[in-house]
């Protein structure tokens, strides 16, 4: 598949609210995640961690609604632009929150995401 192809179909699937079965498909084996932010998940090594960090997301926020724009393609890139609608549940206060996740594909996989808010 072509990063288009990849692109297309990941972000798809995201949209269908299925990032299990995106990474699942996509994510390399030694994917290497880059948040914009400092802590032990600043950067998640391998498919595992990755998972995991999408599992600490997943259970440490309660999301009301998003919304994902794109693909946009440029070479073995693509980026997609995310807003949601979330309280964490920390602090209790809903928030919107507005991301643009950086996607490096190789060998049909992708290899590298980079976050930026």
């Amino acid at each position: 598949m072509t990063t288009a192809e990849i692109a297309k179909d990941f972000t798809e699937l995201l949209r269908k609210g299925d990032s299990h079965s995106a990474a699942a498909k996509y994510n390399a084996d030694d994917i290497v995640s880059y948040e914009a932010m400092e802590g032990p998940m600043a950067v998640c090594n391998g498919k595992e961690a990755v998972k995991q960090k999408g599992e600490w997301w997943e259970a440490n926020h309660e999301v009301h609604g998003g919304s994902v724009e794109g693909p946009y393609i440029n070479g073995d890139q693509f980026a997609l632009r995310f807003s949601f609608d979330i309280t964490p549940k920390s602090t209790g206060e809903r928030v919107k929150m507005d991301e643009v996740g950086l996607y490096t594909v190789k060998n049909g996989k992708i290899s590298e995401e980079r976050f930026y808010y």
